[in-house]
């Protein structure tokens, strides 16, 4: 490789490293987001143990990518063989993480779906909780009820052990009732055939994501772009790095 395509692979790989830091720093982001967030659906799955491993893994693969592309530019600039090793070997286990982790999600998307339907059954009460608001705000900006379908809340221990006809008020389909009714907690129905709607919330998600479907694979596809270009980039430039020289890194 000629010296000009060697300071261009130096230069290209730098310029790269900073993208993937940027990347690191938003899957961090939404790692964070996940794990803070109080006012959208994702509430709602912050119970599940399962989720909350996966917002932990999150954050641990966006911030090792951060730490990473630290090396990768050390390497680039000063052309230490070592480094550009080192960070080829961590992309490369980057990846097969990313790959790994996106199948053990769709191999267990029954077990999370069960998980919410429990959530469902067993943990709203009407106390206006951070995951009780979480799936009031799913189902009245959603316009569902219930994980599955309606029937989910047929087994809520509050409405079975009460002695009124209730139902969760955020069920409520607006073109079935009049009047003003409260958009959380529990409501009193006039009949055993409950006014809320029957379409459930996963159908209304999964017609959420399908809408984004672009936005959310385009990202992947751009994030696993350029960890293809950053490992192809550091492997050619390490084999014609052919004698490593420490006295070009700074010393503080």
């Amino acid at each position: 490789m000629g010296k000009g395509c060697m300071t261009a692979s130096k230069y290209f790989l730098f310029f790269f490293n900073l993208i993937f830091f940027l990347f690191g720093a938003v899957i961090v982001g939404f790692g964070f987001w996940i794990l803070l967030d109080n006012q959208t659906f994702i509430v709602a799955l912050k119970n599940s143990t399962d989720v909350k491993l996966a917002c932990y893994i999150l954050i641990g693969v966006g911030a090792f990518p951060i730490l990473i592309s630290f090396f990768g530019c050390l390497g680039a600039i000063y052309e230490v063989r070592s480094l550009l090793s080192l960070y080829f070997s961590v992309i490369l286990l980057i990846l097969i993480t990313q790959f790994a982790a996106g199948a053990l999600i769709y191999f267990q998307k029954d077990v999370v779906s069960d998980g919410i339907s429990n959530i469902v059954l067993d943990k709203y009460s009407g106390n206006s909780s951070i995951t009780e608001q979480a799936w009031d705000f799913i189902q009245t900006n959603m316009e569902c009820c219930g994980w599955i379908d309606r029937t989910d809340w047929s087994g809520n221990m509050v409405i079975v052990n009460s002695s009124q006809l209730l139902f969760p008020c955020s069920c409520q389909n607006i073109s079935l009732i009049s009047g003003n009714l409260s958009d959380s907690g529990f409501c009193e129905a006039k009949t055993p055939d409950w006014p809320v709607y029957d379409v459930g919330c996963a159908a209304s998600v999964e017609r959420w994501l399908l809408t984004n479907i672009g936005v959310v694979l385009g990202i992947c596809l751009g994030v696993t772009l350029l960890e293809l270009l950053g490992m192809i980039l550091s492997i050619c430039l390490c084999r014609n790095v052919h004698m490593e020289d420490y006295t070009k890194v700074p010393k503080y």
